[in-house]
C-alpha cells in the first residue's frame, strides 16, 4: 500500500501525542543523586569524565557508563532544565519504537510467518508499535528521567537484533552465512553484523538487562531463520561469539559498580533472602501480566509482600512455571505440518521471560516490583496480543487494535500529568491505596523534600498508624521533626528507631547528630563510631563525627575523619571545606588553599569557601587575590560581615 511509507510518521506521531504533556515533569527521587548530585556530568570533556559514574550504593548511573554520558549531554545542552531531558528521553523511546516496527514488520514476511500475516504486516507491525509505545505501562521508563537506564538499554537491545535481521536478509550475503575472513561475506552482511555487535556493546554499557541479547538473538536465528540450534552456529558461530564477548565488557562493568552489593546488603538488611525473593517474583510477574492487560494502579513503587507462605508462593508459581514449559517446549520442540509456526509463540515467550530474568530471579532487590521492568517484556505480550487477534478476526482485527491506541494512549497522557512533581505522583497513589502504608510513607518523603515538613509529619506518623513495622518510617520523622526544631522528640524516633533496626546505619549517623545538638557529643561520638562499623564508607558519619571532635578540640582526630570522609565522596564540599578549615589552623596554608579551590570548583557559590579561601591566600601573602575573594563573598552575601570586614582590611593596607 503506498500509505505504507507514512507509518513512521505515524510512530513519531503516535509517541508525540501520548506525551506531549510530559516536557515539564519534575525531577523525581531517584534524579537528585544522579543528576543534581552527579558532578562527573558537569563536563562533558575530557569525555571519560562523563562515562566515569560516582560509585555510590544504589546510584541509578554506576556502572552505567553510556547512561552517564547521556545526562552529561543534557547538562552541557541546558544545565537543569528537565525540558531537554524529557526531550532525550522521548527521543529514545520513539526510536526504539521505531525499531521494534522493523523487526516485526520484516518478521512477519519469514518464510514462517508469510502465508498467515504477509499481507498485513505493516499494518500488524505498526499496531505492535504504536500500542507498545503509547501503553502507559510504559510511563515511567519515558517520563522518569533517570529511568532512561531502561529505554536506552532497550533501543539498544531492539537494535542488536533489529540488524542480525538486516545482516539475514542481505542480499549481498551468501544463502544468509558469515564467514570470518573469507571473500563470500559480501560487504553488506559485514557491515550489519558489525552493527549488532556494536549495538550489544553499547547496551552493555547501559543497563545489565541487555545481558540476554545474544541469547535473544540466537533464539530469533532458530525460530526464524536457520530452523535448529546447530544450523545457527553453523552458519553464524563467528557472530555469536562476537555477540558473547560484549559479556565481558558487562562483567567489568557490573564488579566495579556496587549497586548488587549495595542491593544485596539492603535486601539482607530488611531479611529478604534469595529464595524469598525468588519465590516472590511469580506473582510479581503474573502482576506484570495483569498490569499490561489492564494497567491501574500505576505507580512509582508497587507495594509487594514478600512470599513467605506456601498460599503466595504456590499458586503464581505453578502457572509461571506452566508458561516457561510451554515457551520452552514451544521454542526447542520440533515441530511439524499441524504446528509450523508453534517456535513463534515459543519465542515470544522467551523474550518475556529472559529479558525480565535478571531482576526476577536470584538477585535480589529491597523492592520486588517495578514498572520499568516491563519496558522491553511488555513487546512480547502486545505482540502476542496483535497476532492473536488477527490470527482469530483477520483484518478486522486491526479496528480494534487501533481503538485500543487511542484508549492506550489517553491513559498515559492523564498518567503524565501526575509527573509534574513527585508529590503530585505520590498524592495520587495515595488517594488510589488510602490504607496501603508505603504510599504515605512515599508521600511523606516528598512532601519533606519539598520542604512541607509539617505535612510530611503528619504522613509519617500516619504511617506508623497502619503499619508500626515498617524500616525507615521512625528516621525519617525523626529527620523531620529535627528539622522543626523538635529535637528531643527527633532523638526519641531515632532511638526507637536504632532499636528496632540496630544495624541502621543511617538511623544512628542522625541520633548523633541530634545528640550533638544537644550538647551530648560522647554520646552521639558512640552512635557515629556504630555508624561507621555498619557502613565504613559511610562519608557523612565521618564528616560528623570530626566535626563533634573538632568542638572538643582534638583537631588531628577531626581531620583524619574528614579525609576519610572526602577519600570516600570526592564531591564532599562540606568536608573539603571543614578539612581546609583545620589545614589553615595547623599552618599548612598551601595545602588548605588546595582544599579550598576544591571546594569552589564543586560549588562555585558557597560563600563560606571564597571566605575561607580569602583568609588563606592573605596568610600566604597574596594580597590581590585574597581581596578578589572578599568581593566575591560580599557578592554572594553583601552582609557577610567579617568578608566586610577582611575586605577593608586588605584595601588600608593597600593605601
Amino acid at each position: 500500500m503506498k500509505g505504507q511509507k507514512f507509518f513512521p510518521l505515524l510512530l513519531v506521531a503516535a509517541g508525540l501525542l501520548a506525551y506531549q504533556d510530559s516536557f515539564t515533569g519534575a525531577l523525581l527521587r531517584d534524579d537528585g543523586e544522579s543528576i543534581l548530585d552527579n558532578p562527573s556530568i558537569r563536563h562533558l570533556w575530557p569525555i571519560w569524565q562523563a562515562l566515569s559514574p560516582p560509585h555510590r550504593g544504589g546510584a541509578t548511573v554506576e556502572g552505567r557508563p553510556l547512561i552517564n554520558l547521556s545526562l552529561a549531554v543534557n547538562y552541557a545542552l541546558g544545565g537543569y532544565n528537565v525540558w531537554g531531558y524529557h526531550v532525550l528521553n522521548l527521543a529514545v523511546h520513539v526510536l526504539a519504537g521505531l525499531t521494534l516496527f522493523g523487526i516485526v514488520r520484516r518478521t512477519l514476511l519469514t518464510p514462517t510467518l508469510v502465508s498467515r500475516f504477509g499481507a498485513a504486516a505493516s499494518e500488524l507491525a505498526l499496531a505492535t508499535a504504536v500500542l507498545w509505545m503509547v501503553h502507559p505501562l510504559q510511563t515511567e521508563s519515558v517520563t522518569y528521567i533517570i529511568q532512561r537506564a531502561e529505554s536506552i538499554m532497550g533501543l539498544w537491545y531492539l537494535l542488536t537484533l533489529y540488524c542480525f535481521i538486516r545482516g539475514v536478509e542481505s542480499p549481498h550475503a551468501e544463502d544468509g552465512k558469515w564467514m570470518m575472513g573469507n571473500s563470500s561475506c559480501r560487504p553488506h552482511s559485514r557491515l550489519w553484523y558489525g552493527l549488532s555487535v556494536t549495538a550489544c556493546a553499547l547496551g552493555m554499557a547501559s543497563k545489565e538487562v541487555m545481558v540476554s541479547a545474544p541469547v535473544i538473538v540466537m533464539l530469533y536465528d532458530r525460530a526464524f531463520v536457520s530452523g535448529s540450534f546447530r544450523e545457527a552456529c553453523r552458519q553464524r558461530w563467528p557472530l555469536y561469539l562476537a555477540l558473547a564477548s560484549t559479556w565481558i565488557l558487562l562483567g567489568l562493568l557490573a564488579a566495579s559498580a556496587g549497586r548488587y552489593r549495595f542491593s544485596l546488603a539492603e535486601a539482607q538488611r530488611h531479611g529478604i533472602t534469595r529464595w524469598e525473593y525468588l519465590a516472590t517474583q511469580p506473582g510479581v510477574i503474573l502482576y506484570y501480566l495483569r498490569l499490561s492487560v489492564w494497567p491501574s494502579p500505576l505507580s512509582l513503587g508497587h507495594p509487594w509482600p514478600i512470599a513467605r507462605t506456601w498460599t503466595s508462593i504456590l499458586p503464581p508459581t505453578v502457572v509461571v512455571v506452566v508458561l516457561l514449559v510451554m515457551s520452552t517446549w514451544a521454542l526447542i520442540g520440533k515441530t511439524g505440518p499441524a504446528l509450523p509456526r508453534r517456535p513463534v509463540w515459543g519465542f515470544l515467550g522467551a523474550w518475556f521471560f529472559l529479558i525480565l530474568g535478571p531482576s526476577s530471579s536470584f538477585v535480589p532487590f529491597l523492592d520486588p516490583l517495578y514498572e520499568h521492568r516491563m519496558y522491553l517484556s511488555l513487546a512480547a505480550v502486545v505482540s502476542l496480543v496483535a497476532m492473536g487477534l488477527y490470527w482469530v478476526a483477520g483484518r478486522r482485527s486491526l479496528t480494534v487494535l487501533a481503538v485500543a491506541a487511542i484508549g492506550l494512549g489517553f491513559l498515559t497522557w492523564r498518567r503524565n500529568q501526575d509527573y509534574r512533581s513527585e508529590i503530585a505522583m505520590r498524592f495520587a497513589a495515595v488517594s488510589q491505596r488510602p490504607t496501603e502504608p508505603m504510599e504515605h510513607y512515599n508521600l511523606g518523603i516528598a512532601l519533606a523534600k519539598a520542604g512541607r515538613v509539617q505535612e510530611a509529619i503528619s504522613q509519617y506518623q500516619q504511617t506508623l498508624q497502619l503499619n508500626p513495622t515498617i524500616d525507615g518510617v521512625r528516621n525519617n520523622l525523626g529527620v523531620a521533626l529535627e528539622r522543626e526544631g523538635r529535637v528531643q522528640e527527633a532523638v526519641a524516633c531515632y532511638e526507637q528507631a536504632v532499636r528496632l533496626t540496630p544495624d541502621d546505619a543511617e538511623a544512628h549517623n542522625n541520633l548523633g547528630s541530634a545528640l550533638a545538638r544537644l550538647g551530648r557529643v560522647p554520646e552521639a561520638i558512640v552512635h557515629w563510631e556504630r555508624a561507621v562499623h555498619l557502613r565504613p564508607d559511610y562519608a557523612e558519619a565521618h564528616y560528623n563525627w570530626g566535626v563533634a571532635l573538632a568542638r572538643l578540640n582534638r583537631l588531628p582526630e577531626a581531620m583524619e575523619h574528614w579525609e576519610k570522609a572526602v577519600h570516600i565522596k570526592p564531591d564532599y564540599a562540606d568536608a573539603h571545606n571543614n578539612l581546609g578549615a583545620g589545614l589553615l589552623r595547623l599552618g599548612k596554608v598551601q595545602d588548605a588553599i588546595g582544599q579550598f579551590e576544591e571546594v569552589l570548583r564543586l560549588k562555585p557559590d558557597l560563600a563560606a569557601a571564597h571566605y575561607n579561601l580569602a583568609v588563606a591566600l592573605e596568610q600566604a601573602g597574596r594580597i590581590p587575590e585574597a581581596i578578589e575573594q572578599y568581593e566575591q563573598v560580599l557578592r554572594l552575601k553583601p552582609d557577610y560581615a567579617a568578608a566586610q570586614d577582611g575586605l577593608t582590611r586588605l584595601r588600608a593596607v593597600g593605601k
